[in-house]
């Protein structure tokens, strides 16, 4: 099942919004035969790619898989029908599949067919490396990724606003290669006009990100490079209603303006996580600047945390920190990561949390 959990995560980046599965087929006598994972959106599932390569090995054998096989038509036909033609014994699940469409139908599919079926061997494994899919079924809300780049003294720009660059080759390299792998990489007003960033992954990965940016007044630059190249990547712009037309210019060279509900605060986390989640997005990133950080924080929103920590100090009562936002009142009340881990990257040290808070509700807004 490990062997099959390190396949599925090869799938990471080319599958979503689907989960990522791996599949491995031992014959009777226990020798493995065959191995596959799902390789792309669309394509086949892993459980077909490993019968295949197993063939006729795998009758009276046995299946092991990292989550319930499918049992409806979706892209592809039914796995339970590969997997009852296969001649395959018995039917190892890491953990059963939520999905409404299957949600157990798939192992009762393979009870009935006559074949041996186990679930939970290494559940909470295959649980952790398809928690973002997970989140997406049970809330509607994409898993969001919070990184930055900081010196020790925890700052994210000089007090002239100069950042380029705090963090190392390295570490940048790693940025790159999360937004190969996400959905949609989120940026506030203030960053636009203040590093006039392009946020795509480069070089390209698996996935092109949109690249999402929040402005509730609808104030953004009339010139900057999203603008430029929103025909070449997506480009969305999330306003408040009635600030559309400030962005029509923003329309017409290529970008999506979506209207959201917003109050006295601005835009609301919960609006904005809502209206990717209707768009199937599965991870988002959420680059900053240090106001969407903090409404993020606030909104008990944020499921993991990339930070790259540089060795430098610039000092400075008005140098760029790294949240803003209201924040908490007691350390009682501070959001803890539940998992946590530091490696060095390059010179600076990459800091890497998980975070158990649900996503927020009612929340401050994004200005």
């Amino acid at each position: 099942m490990r062997r099959a959990l390190a396949l599925a995560a090869q799938g990471r980046g080319s599958v979503e919004p689907n989960p990522m599965v791996g599949a491995v087929v031992l014959d009777a006598g226990g020798a493995v035969v065959g191995e596959g994972w799902h390789e792309r959106f669309g394509g086949p599932h892993a459980e077909v790619h490993a019968l295949a390569i197993a063939g006729d090995h795998a009758r009276g054998g046995t299946l092991a898989v990292t989550l319930e096989p499918c049992c409806h038509h979706g892209k592809t036909p039914p796995c339970t029908d590969a997997v009852v033609a296969s001649g395959v014994r018995r039917v190892v699940a890491a953990t059963a599949d939520p999905f409404p469409k299957v949600a157990g139908g798939g192992v009762a599919r393979l009870r009935e067919a006559g074949v041996e079926v186990e679930v939970g061997v290494c559940e909470a494994e295959a649980v952790r490396l398809n928690a973002a899919y997970l989140k997406l079924l049970r809330t509607g809300r994409p898993w969001v990724h919070l990184k930055w780049a900081m010196t020790l003294d925890g700052k994210t720009a000089t007090r002239t606003r100069d950042s380029k660059w705090i963090s190392g080759e390295e570490s940048r390299r790693r940025v790159h290669e999360l937004r190969g792998v996400v959905d949609a990489v989120l940026v506030g007003r203030g960053t636009v006009e203040s590093d006039d960033p392009l946020l795509t992954a480069r070089p390209p990965g698996p996935r092109t990100a949109a690249r999402v940016v929040l402005t509730a007044s609808g104030r953004l630059p009339e010139r900057c490079r999203l603008r430029a190249t929103a025909r070449e990547a997506p480009v969305v712009v999330f306003t408040a209603a009635g600030h559309e037309a400030a962005l029509a210019g923003w329309a017409a060279d290529g970008a999506e303006v979506v209207a959201l509900p917003a109050g006295d605060g601005g835009l609301s986390v919960d609006a904005v996580l809502a209206e990717l989640g209707r768009r199937r997005m599965t991870h988002v990133l959420v680059e900053g600047g240090a106001g969407v950080h903090g409404a993020f924080l606030d909104a008990r929103a944020v499921d993991e945390l990339h930070a790259f920590v540089a060795p430098v100090l610039v000092g400075g009562a008005h140098a760029t920190g790294v949240t803003g936002g209201l924040g908490v009142e007691t350390m009682a009340a501070a959001l803890r990561a539940g998992e946590f881990a530091a490696e060095m990257s390059g010179a600076d040290v990459y800091l890497r949390g998980r975070f158990d808070a649900p996503p927020g509700t009612a929340v401050p807004g994004l200005q």
